[in-house]
């Protein structure tokens, strides 16, 4: 009989810790709600003592979702738990997950504490938290540079404790595919009592393991893969759940397993994540890459003409891909735009569809083919400008090789608008230059990433910005035909959230 495996989602927690990942409680409702719809299992929400932004998110989650089990992360300390208790106490389905370090460096560097204390701190966190819910997981961090029999103690001990998840992470992506699952073999043969609750792997990709080692504990007796939305995460990032769950589906008769994930929610998923944390997946990324479903070599393309098995393992509609690509133009009417974004998923109100439509015939009108690709890029640039306070009203630049570039930049708020001129190094140098001087201020910039989205000389440009103030980062993300403008509007985009986190959203003195 095929094994349920659950699936752990923590892109809202580990994924978020990625550098320039980070949410506000919006963006992470948005996403939390589209997990829901994937058919997760368990979303673990956030670290709720980590910050009152963190805590008010996990709540307003826990409200609102009704479907999987609400999670909330916490150290074996008291204060944690209860903070974590009083976060997910509004969910329908509740679960506490509290971790302490077990492998010998980090025992002795980071806890300065002997294997017994560490035990003993497990094994009462445990028993507190359970004092709150009934359904616990414990982790042991680092797990996979850990002790074996250290492990069989405390994971013993903790289980007897009430633990009914225990977790074997392989925090810095040190194992092999081969250790990582020969870990969980000896786990699920010497801990007393494991086999009545679940086990489950967390695995990070510092080597490129991750995906390969959570599905070598499942080989070995795992029931639970803890995962994030396009790998993302700490370092070289987390398991990608959408990897691991179409390799099960795939390789079913390898792997004997199951989830219920709704795989056709996959690629809207992995786009929503991109959208609203700027994280770019790469073009040949597995499952959800621009090219995972592309073909272009001759030998292949004719393959593909006879039959599709030749180089396709999957259905692109398993994953929510459409394989025909209706190429829409100036000519197309509101009808078909709106069939389009049915095909894709997209949901609007009438009033961001007049809004999207009349941007869309803009750009068709330059633009000779608009691919689902343009469509999505121009349905995501809408919905990152839906709550801005300050907007771009106006970009001039003007440039040649004798001279530096200068640039003229508007920014409206309400009805009130401010003008400067700057000169810069290159003319996005000199339009960041002309708006920082309308602010006031000059901000930190700490990314600036622009990619065509199709091909061609006339393909529709994609501009990721990034800004750091202490140590959040703010991210800004437009897409337009210029790369001038789409420059211009990403940089006031993060500025709009940085101002809106600071809670002084405003334009000098005078605005």
């Amino acid at each position: 009989m095929s094994k349920h495996i659950k699936i752990f989602d923590t892109t809202l927690r580990d994924g978020e810790q990625s550098p320039g990942c980070s949410m506000n409680i919006q963006e992470k409702l948005e996403v939390a709600t589209q997990l829901e719809r994937l058919g997760v299992d368990i979303i673990e929400a956030g670290f709720a003592i980590s910050s009152k932004g963190d805590f008010e998110s996990i709540a307003a989650i826990a409200k609102k979702l009704k479907k999987p089990i609400i999670c909330s992360l916490c150290r074996t300390v008291k204060a944690d738990i209860e903070m974590a208790a009083e976060s997910i106490k509004l969910a329908e389905r509740q679960r506490i997950h509290t971790f302490i370090a077990t492998s010998p460096i980090h025992m002795e560097h980071k806890l300065k504490m002997s294997p017994d204390k560490v035990i003993e701190t497990a094994v009462s966190a445990v028993k507190y938290a359970k004092s709150f819910i009934s359904d616990i997981e414990f982790s042991c961090e680092d797990a996979g540079r850990s002790d074996r029999e250290f492990l069989v103690r405390i994971l013993t001990e903790t289980i007897k404790a009430g633990a009914t998840t225990v977790n074997i992470p392989d925090t810095v992506g040190y194992q092999t595919p081969d250790e990582y699952g020969a870990l969980i073999r000896y786990l699920m043969m010497h801990v007393p009592g494991i086999d009545t609750i679940d086990v489950s792997v967390h695995c990070h990709n510092d080597l490129g393991f991750a995906t390969a080692n959570s599905l070598a504990g499942v080989l070995n007796g795992a029931t639970q893969i803890e995962c994030t939305i396009n790998g993302i995460g700490e370092r070289a990032g987390n398991t990608a759940l959408e990897e691991v769950v179409m390799a099960l589906k795939t390789r079913a008769d390898i792997y004997n397993s199951h989830t219920t994930i709704n795989t056709k929610e996959l690629t809207k998923t992995s786009r929503l994540v991109c959208t609203v944390t700027g994280s770019v997946v790469q073009a040949n990324k597995a499952i959800v890459g621009a090219n995972a479903f592309a073909h272009e070599a001759g030998i292949h393309q004719d393959g593909m003409l006879k039959e599709r098995l030749t180089y396709e393992i999957m259905n692109p509609e398993d994953v929510g891909l459409k394989e025909t690509k209706l190429v829409l133009g100036k000519h197309s009417g509101r009808h078909a735009f709106t069939d389009k974004l049915n095909e894709l998923g997209v949901q609007m109100t009438s009033e961001e569809l007049n809004k999207a439509f009349e941007r869309f015939k803009k750009m068709a009108d330059q633009k000779k083919e608009m691919t689902d690709q343009d469509i999505e890029a121009l349905i995501a640039d809408e919905a990152s400008q839906s709550q801005e306070i300050y907007h771009l009203e106006h970009v001039y630049v003007v440039s040649d090789s004798a001279k530096r570039p200068t640039a003229t930049v508007q920014i409206r708020k309400e009805s009130h608008i401010l003008e400067e001129q700057e000169e810069g190094a290159g003319s996005v140098d000199a339009i960041y230059k002309a708006i920082d001087k309308i602010f006031g201020e000059s901000f930190n910039l700490l990314d600036y990433i622009v990619q065509a989205v199709t091909g061609g000389t006339d393909a529709l440009a994609e501009v990721v910005v990034r800004l750091k103030e202490n140590d959040r980062i703010f991210t800004g993300r437009n897409a337009d035909l210029d790369v001038l403008t789409a420059s211009a509007k990403a940089y006031v985009t993060a500025i709009n959230k940085l101002l809106d986190q600071r809670g002084k959203p405003r334009i000098k003195p005078n605005l």
